[in-house]
């Protein structure tokens, strides 16, 4: 099982990653322990994730994901599925997200 998650930063930026153990990998983002991007806009909050079955599966959905611009994402955030298809930069519509 994998995770694909979204976290908003205290600038208000969101970062999109990947995990098999969501809740390791929130404590090592609240922690300053990832070396990455969160690392300097601690605190963060987790706002949305998804589970998958497969690993592959979840870092497709990642970068799909990072691609999205700002808008989309927070479409995503909020629930709103329906909105994602007319949000796409180019038209074209991958499969959905479950």
């Amino acid at each position: 099982m994998a995770w694909v998650y979204i976290v908003r930063c205290a600038d208000d930026s969101f970062y999109v990653g990947s995990t098999r153990n969501l809740e390791y990998r929130m404590m090592q983002h609240s922690e300053g322990r990832c070396g990455s991007y969160v690392e300097r806009r601690r605190p963060i909050e987790l706002v949305w994730a998804q589970e998958y079955e497969r690993v592959d599966e979840a870092c497709e959905v990642e970068l799909q994901i990072k691609g999205w611009r700002r808008d989309k994402k927070l479409a995503l955030i909020d629930g709103r599925y329906a909105d994602l298809p007319s949000l796409s930069r180019s038209g074209s519509h991958r499969r959905p997200l479950p």
